[in-house]
């Protein structure tokens, strides 16, 4: 059983620590941004504050999230983009789902047949089942890595097929560009393990998208994100 929250010798309320964070892996914001945005609502907090709030409690608000139920039936759609991190490349490898849902997600300085067997071995261990489809794009380490780890399933390598998984890289990059690159390797993989949890949370499957739908999706998102956050509804 997941433990609660706990906010001990921390002198604001769980309420604004849980808000702060939600705004900074929720909205393209940078730190001194949620501290401005802060500010507006009379709480005076320094934009350090909120990173080392950021640091402590998203991966623990992010472990608390309920993650989708996988299925036979999914399809996954596998990618990676490039990042610059200190002068050198570093590539994000990303798996995600027929609705846009993040799966996964490693950073790597390679773009090899290791690396993706290394992908396709954590997602069968963190879905607890292999999928009815894999798309991914024409890089041959996909094909390599799949004949080993699930030769069964079923394989599409088409640049045009895997727009999904391509499309999932966008959100990251306006984060990119707001905080002006991120310094470390590891501290991509720590935010990205965040960011991702949050945004498959608040963000409604490609089914859903009547503006009721959207609207009772994110209540619910919100009222879940509280929960995690150990904070009254």
């Amino acid at each position: 059983m997941t433990k609660p929250v706990s906010y001990k010798r921390h002198r604001f309320p769980p309420e604004i620590i849980a808000h702060a964070v939600w705004l900074y892996f929720r909205f393209p914001l940078s730190l001194r941004l949620v501290e401005e945005m802060l500010l507006e609502r009379g709480i005076l907090v320094s934009y350090e504050t909120v990173r080392r709030w950021a640091l402590k409690f998203g991966p623990d608000y992010a472990r608390r999230l309920r993650r989708k139920a996988p299925s036979r039936h999914d399809v996954w759609h596998l990618d990676e983009v490039v990042l610059t991190i200190a002068g050198q490349k570093h590539w994000l490898w990303r798996a995600v789902d027929q609705d846009g849902y993040v799966l996964d997600e490693i950073v790597q300085t390679r773009r090899d047949t290791k690396t993706a067997k290394r992908l396709l071995k954590r997602l069968l261990k963190k879905q607890g089942c292999p999928p009815r489809r894999l798309i991914t794009d024409k890089l041959g380490s996909y094909a390599a890595a799949r004949h080993q780890i699930m030769p069964a399933v079923e394989h599409r390598s088409h640049k045009g097929l895997n727009n999904r998984a391509e499309n999932s890289h966008l959100p990251l990059r306006k984060r990119e560009r707001a905080m002006q690159g991120f310094k470390s390797p590891g501290g991509l993989q720590r935010f990205v393990s965040v960011f991702s949890a949050v945004r498959n949370l608040f963000v409604p499957p490609r089914s859903r998208r009547s503006a009721i739908a959207t609207h009772l999706h994110r209540l619910k998102a919100m009222a879940a994100w509280k929960s995690a956050a150990c904070i009254a509804r």
